[in-house]
């Protein structure tokens, strides 16, 4: 028994990590992704990865796309869209906010939609305290402390992740393995070759095609594969919870990689985001 109980803290431990190192290879790869946006701008950075990414995943799965009918195609098509709307808004509002406050805006996405089943519940009360926290990292006693275009971005980012979380749960029942995913990725990267390439002036030097496949493994294959690892050892609140550090990871990878300093009033207001995801998910889990 005793045995058994060591190997489950184990894999539980393993896990725990497996979602470390997704949290942290979005944010340190986002982090890291600036120098090139920089160079080649934020649309066509974006559309390197997401071609990368698709290349890769359909390499690796090779969906067979003639057993699923129209419908479930259209259903990861429709993913792929919303993939390529919330990564190009997410890092149009890096080069404006810091990464940190990014990510904290951004998980009103998640945490609207962990909220929505709670209408006229107290538990509507971790959304309240999430957006006061947001509040306390985009005004201060001047007004706005943020770029204002940069917090649209991250909010439009956050609407794509709400949506790409309901998306996700119905391609994860409607696709065997990971072939939903790769066809959206497919998509995502169709959606967004147009404006890489005018981005890009129709070109594609070595330099770029270099950088962007290194930055897509970074970010999105490796993270989903370490999180669909960790996702067969914890459960969803568990995860959930060891999740609601991202904001404070990207606060971290900015300031390592971008020296991007925080407010106190800001990292209070990161810390408030965080308790409200963490109370949010101990919440749904007792629902």
């Amino acid at each position: 028994m005793a045995v058994g109980v060591s190997a489950s803290r184990s894999q539980s431990g393993l896990a725990a990590l497996m979602a470390v190192g997704s949290m942290t290879s979005v944010q340190f790869g986002a982090a890291l992704a600036k120098p090139t946006m920089d160079s080649f701008g934020t649309l066509a950075t974006t559309w390197g990865r997401l071609a990368w990414a698709a290349i890769l995943l359909v390499a690796i799965v090779r969906p067979d796309i003639r057993r699923y009918g129209r419908w479930q195609i259209l259903s990861a098509l429709a993913l792929g869209a919303v993939i390529a709307g919330m990564t190009l808004f997410f890092f149009e509002a890096i080069t404006r906010v810091p990464l940190g406050l990014v990510v904290a805006i951004e998980f009103l996405g998640p945490l609207g939609v962990a909220t929505l089943g709670f209408a006229r519940s107290w538990h509507m009360a971790w959304l309240f305290i999430a957006v006061a926290g947001v509040l306390c990292l985009v005004v201060d006693r001047t007004g706005w402390s943020v770029d204002p275009l940069g917090l649209a971005f991250a909010i439009l980012a956050g609407l794509g992740w709400g949506t790409y979380i309901l998306l996700m749960k119905h391609i994860g029942s409607a696709f065997n393995g990971l072939e939903g995913l790769a066809i959206s990725f497919v998509s995502a990267a169709l959606v967004a070759t147009p404006f890489g390439l005018y981005e890009m002036g129709f070109r594609l030097p070595g330099e770029f095609v270099l950088h962007t496949s290194g930055l897509a493994i970074l970010t999105p294959l490796l993270p989903y594969a370490l999180e669909m690892a960790a996702l067969r050892r914890l459960s969803s609140a568990t995860f959930g919870i060891l999740m609601s550090a991202e904001p404070g990871i990207g606060a971290l990878a900015g300031f390592l990689i971008l020296g991007e300093p925080l407010s106190l009033q800001q990292m209070l207001g990161i810390a408030l985001v965080i308790s409200a995801s963490i109370g949010a998910v101990l919440s749904g889990a007792r629902h």
